[in-house]
């Protein structure tokens, strides 16, 4: 792709990458057809093809259409046009930069920027986050009168809110060591934020899937959002502050012993860490520390496949329907491997049609385009039923 930039235009290193990543799009459209947004609409504003035009066009010139807002808001980034893509455009990276030019720049209604704060301030903090579900268990009945009264962002998030909201209670679990081995492996496990809060059970049975394994797991005390959360709302120095928070907390930890991986337990997380070194190249009391942890980052997948594993308990039989999460199918380029340990496992796997395209959750996606991220689960779960599982797995929470 051919672009007009001019040289003072260049010496901005936003616009150089920018530039850089546009010129290797051949325009091909071979990564339309893996578009969830473009299946959905036909809509090539909606494709990344087209959004990439729109964001061209936006660092050229430097305005901000709102239709730009509006089409590049409606990416889920579920990074499967990079999956597909023969020229290997840097999707990820491009539409981070325009949302973060967007973040500055743009145009949103009062609603929709009100709601895009509440959300960073409040789910990449566990304690703020599980007080407002319970004001949301309040409000929850009244979800459908406050959609029909034109707040549907607000009806959205108050859908996903548990029915159980009241009883949910934040238990952080405790490191664990395997005293008998003699020289263990030894990882940092990151619990998260949302998930520490909706389903701590997954942190748990993470870390009793490492200790079986002869692993020993540490909870890193001052840990916290990996920072995808904002990243993907375009509120760049939110999340370069989240990353330099677990930085820290793991240059701690691995100055009393070095680690052999640092472990997430959600894909979005994972593929958010392996990103560190992108997201604080230019900070220089961070950046080498930076690139340090995302190469220790691992997916649990990838880490049980590098270790030996004893052998399973139990054979049984359960039929699995495997979704690939789009972080680790696509961001992390972990497809097959998860399938792999799980038949090893003694599972019996069975495909979901359309299984590349995104489940329309997305982080936070799922609230501020509630539309589009329905369509997208309601496909999803006819897909799912038409394989009838006995048991769904998938490496993210949302």
């Amino acid at each position: 792709m051919e672009t007009n930039f001019n040289a003072l235009q260049l010496g901005d290193p936003t616009i150089a990458r920018a530039d850089e990543i546009l010129r290797r799009c051949v325009h091909c459209g071979l990564c339309t057809a893996t578009c969830p947004t473009y299946v959905l609409t036909g809509d090539e504003r909606d494709s990344p093809r087209g959004r990439i035009y729109l964001m061209k066009q936006m660092f050229e010139t430097r305005d901000v259409p709102a239709s730009t807002v509006h089409h590049i808001d409606r990416c889920l980034t579920c990074l499967g046009c990079m999956t597909a893509c023969p020229s290997g455009v840097d999707y990820m990276h491009l539409v981070d930069l325009a949302r973060v030019r967007i973040e500055q720049r743009g145009h949103r209604s009062p609603n929709k920027n009100t709601m895009r704060m509440f959300l960073s301030r409040v789910l990449p903090y566990p304690s703020r986050f599980k007080a407002m579900l319970m004001l949301g268990w309040f409000a929850r009945p009244f979800r459908n009168l406050i959609g029909k009264l034109g707040m549907k962002r607000i009806a959205a998030a108050l859908e996903l809110v548990p029915k159980d909201a009241l009883k949910l209670k934040i238990l952080r679990p405790k490191s664990a060591y395997n005293p008998r081995a003699p020289q263990p492996k030894r990882v940092a496990i990151m619990l998260g934020c949302v998930q520490e809060v909706l389903a701590p059970q997954i942190n748990k049975a993470a870390i009793r899937l490492l200790r079986r394994h002869g692993v020993d797991v540490m909870v890193v005390k001052d840990e916290g959002c990996c920072g995808a959360l904002s990243h993907h709302l375009g509120r760049e120095e939110e999340a370069r502050g989240h990353a330099r928070r677990n930085i820290d907390a793991l240059t701690g930890v691995m100055r009393e012993r070095l680690l052999d991986a640092v472990i997430p337990t959600a894909s979005g997380c994972g593929t958010m860490l392996k990103d560190y070194g992108n997201l604080l190249s230019r900070d220089h009391g961070y950046a080498e520390r930076a690139e340090y942890v995302a190469g220790l980052t691992r997916d649990a997948t990838e880490f049980l496949n590098e270790i030996e594993l004893n052998p399973p308990v139990m054979w049984t039989g359960l039929k699995v329907a495997y979704h690939s999460a789009c972080s680790l199918g696509h961001g992390q380029k972990l497809d097959q491997l998860p399938r792999q340990l799980l038949e090893q496992a003694g599972y019996t796997l069975v495909e979901i049609p359309e299984g590349h395209l995104c489940c329309g959750s997305a982080g936070t996606y799922n609230i501020v385009e509630p539309e589009l991220s329905g369509q997208l689960r309601d496909r999803k779960v006819k897909n799912i039923e038409s394989v009838k599982p006995d048991v769904i797995a998938t490496g993210n929470i949302g």
